[in-house]
């Protein structure tokens, strides 16, 4: 029997909700203890004891509308759809019985990503005042006025879920094309991975670049000409290609023309603070023993 393309894409979009998919709810496992066997009242089914939300049916449902440019899906195609939720559920908990959380590398990162987000929201949305925005900027004024500063293109490659030696060759395809004097944004698209963190836009100190690249990354976007395009830097957690637009001699600049780099440097730094906070906790709450006596801390 033949799928027809609203099955497709439907099929499509669970499989690429797949890898958070398992991250989330892996996550809410974790903090319920395991599916609750009652029903929630904003259920709409419950697979093995786990309740399936009305609201996640809803945003389903809806990018399948809207691929199809409807406005309404009548009951049958609901029911189909819900049927798919149901498919990616069961495959869901099996992969989780299987283990993939725990040893698959690209669900084992959408696990640890989706929880970091979790700890840093409040404390990277939440609005500061102006007073703690100025003081900010008087504490740190180093980051946005002193010293050279410059403005760089980045593009990642990750190593985690493909083998070093293509992610290398990734990097090094990357940054061929570019050299060859393809647009950078359409290049880092096709072959590039997200940043963990975008840069702030405009020309950044060095100490900037080093919190958001690493020491590595920002010494090669250092020695870069104007123009130049690096060869792939190793990062903790991949290759970086840089391409430098423009340098320029630090001076101290006044807040106002600022404010907004401020502000996101404001709350990237109240983030880290949340996540160390959470981490320092679950240390003291966790028994950790290592087993290497080379490693083990003194």
């Amino acid at each position: 029997m033949s799928e027809s393309g609203e099955d497709r894409t439907a099929r499509l979009l669970l499989v690429a909700g797949a890898v958070a998919g398992i991250a989330l709810a892996a996550f809410g496992v974790v903090r319920s203890g395991g599916g609750d066997t009652g029903a929630p009242a904003d259920a709409i089914a419950l697979v093995n004891g786990q309740a399936l939300s009305r609201e996640s049916f809803a945003r389903f449902a809806a990018a399948i509308a809207a691929e199809r440019r409807s406005t309404t899906l009548d009951a049958a195609e609901r029911r189909r759809l819900l049927e798919r939720m149901i498919d990616e559920e069961l495959l869901l908990q099996r992969g989780i019985a299987l283990g993939l959380d725990r040893y698959e590398p690209s669900a084992r990162g959408a696990i640890v990503s989706a929880l970091v987000a979790s700890v840093t929201a409040d404390a990277e949305t939440a609005e500061p005042d102006e007073a703690a925005l100025r003081a900010f900027y008087t504490q740190h004024q180093g980051r946005f006025g002193s010293g050279p500063r410059l403005a760089v293109d980045v593009a990642f490659i990750a190593t985690a879920g493909r083998p070093e030696a293509l992610a290398r060759e990734r990097a090094e395809m990357l940054a061929r094309r570019l050299r060859a004097g393809e647009e950078f944004m359409g290049v880092r698209s096709e072959l590039g991975d997200p940043l963990v963190a975008e840069l702030p836009p405009g020309a950044l100190d060095l100490d900037t670049l080093r919190d958001y690249l690493g020491p590595t990354a920002a010494r090669a976007a250092a020695g870069l000409a104007i123009g130049q395009v690096s060869e792939p830097v190793r990062g903790s957690a991949g290759y970086f290609v840089l391409a430098l637009r423009e340098r320029s001699a630090g001076e101290p600049v006044p807040f106002e023309s600022v404010r907004e780099q401020v502000r996101a440097e404001f709350l990237r730094s109240r983030g880290e603070t949340a996540l160390r906070d959470y981490l320092a906790g679950l240390r003291e709450e966790a028994r950790i023993r290592v087993l290497d006596p080379e490693l083990a801390a003194p």
